[in-house]
């Protein structure tokens, strides 16, 4: 078994699975070529998918061979050791393992004290993070509660936690409860995404941080734009910039005006939209005189760039009923490792190209976008779907839109 250097244990506590990798590989002086064959695929792949992935959304057949191959033990990247691979005669479910280890990497000794002592909350973010991580091919409904667990526990421990440990707890409380709010979102549950994210912004106002209180009211303002509601979007994008500094960092700004860019896009302002969405791409290239980060702070859990602001265009432009944005900034068939956001994608595209008349292929990266939607119970995908669905002329497209109609009519999540 190898034995994690300091730099390796650091990138665990943060998350950087990719960099644990390439640490053990490097300390034990083994090619990038030695590794990807043992683990059964090229150079190539293990960079891009692993050692140089930088939204940290990792296959994780792939992890896992990587770090056993390597000697690196499963916890310092977020997975469960296979001790019970099988259980009265069942496969392993790849996901629960991940979670199990998502509970083991918070509680294994690898976190140092922070200077201004925020050892728990430390911990619990921890957890947090691994549970996004899995959020991204996971059904929302069998995440919201382990979440909401999760999220009770810090506030118990709140309750009996020095004085000096609050603001940190707060902060962990917050971004826990916005997590939560994020699957309530995922699975239709408005209300609930609704009150989750004001225990959110609540938190994240107690922790005394602005960079954490601007992110929550700013991730409020993105739901309320998917909603269709673009005046309480700009409204609360115009919150968030107000407890921000004079000169916030480039991945915050960058983030809020592709925010503002969809606000403007669910009120039917094109031009505005477009303004916005310009000067976040210019944010995001660092092209404004403030070079973006190498990595974003937190509570940015994954890099702002380029092709998130091409992402958004492609959105609105589907939102605005102007498919040269969407598909100018999107490629045929859209590929990232978060599911559900491909899933999305597929139904901007979709959109896009049902607008411009080209029926048959909208209607077929509709339903491939809907089928991951019922396959991960994200009544998001499902409603969004049933929205696109309302866009096509029933009787004139009336054979290639049955399979699409078969699932709707059939969806009950």
């Amino acid at each position: 078994m190898w034995n994690p250097t300091a730099a390796a244990l650091a990138a665990s506590r943060d998350g950087d699975f990719g960099r644990v990798i390439r640490e053990a590989r490097t300390d034990q002086r083994r090619t990038q070529d030695s590794v990807a064959t043992a683990c059964g695929v090229n150079r190539s792949t293990l960079s891009r998918l692993i050692e140089n992935r930088t939204d940290r959304s990792y296959p994780m057949d792939l992890l896992r061979t990587a770090a056993e191959n390597l000697g690196i033990p499963l916890r310092l990247v977020g997975l469960a050791a296979p001790d019970a691979a099988r259980g009265n005669g069942q496969p392993r479910v790849e996901r629960r393992a991940f979670l199990a280890g998502a509970v083991a990497l918070a509680a294994a000794p690898i976190l140092p004290v922070p200077a201004d002592g925020g050892t728990q909350a430390a911990a619990l973010r921890v957890t947090t993070s691994a549970y996004r991580r899995l959020d991204a091919a996971t059904p929302a409904r069998d995440l919201i509660a382990p979440a909401r667990t999760h999220l009770r526990l810090i506030e118990a421990i709140s309750v009996t936690a020095p004085a000096d440990q609050h603001r940190h707890l707060a902060a962990a409380a917050s971004e826990a409860a916005s997590f939560a709010a994020w699957l309530a979102w995922d699975m239709a549950d408005h209300g609930s995404a609704r009150a989750a994210y004001g225990q959110a912004i609540t938190s994240a106002r107690t922790a005394a941080n602005p960079l954490l209180l601007a992110y929550q009211i700013g991730s409020l303002a993105q739901m309320e734009a998917h909603l269709g509601n673009g005046a309480t979007c700009l409204s609360l994008v115009h919150r968030a910039r107000t407890v921000l500094t004079d000169r916030p960092p480039a991945v915050a700004d960058a983030w809020l005006c592709a925010t503002e860019a969809l606000g403007h896009a669910a009120a039917g302002d094109p031009e505005t939209c477009d303004q916005a969405l310009i000067h976040s791409a210019a944010l995001a290239a660092g092209t404004t005189g403030e070079a973006p980060p190498a990595a974003p702070p937190w509570p940015w859990v994954f890099p702002f760039d380029e092709a998130k602001v091409n992402a958004t265009r492609a959105t609105c432009g589907a939102w605005l009923g102007r498919p040269t944005w969407t598909l100018s900034h999107a490629p045929a068939v859209p590929v990232t490792a978060h599911t559900k956001q491909q899933a999305l994608a597929l139904l901007d595209l979709a959109a896009a190209h049902l607008s411009v008349g080209r029926y048959d292929t909208g209607v077929d990266l509709a339903t491939r976008g809907l089928d991951t939607g019922l396959q991960l119970g994200s009544g998001r995908i499902v409603e969004r779907a049933r929205a696109l669905r309302r866009t096509i002329p029933g009787t004139s497209t009336a054979t290639v839109v049955r399979a699409l109609d078969d699932r709707l009519h059939t969806a009950y999540l």
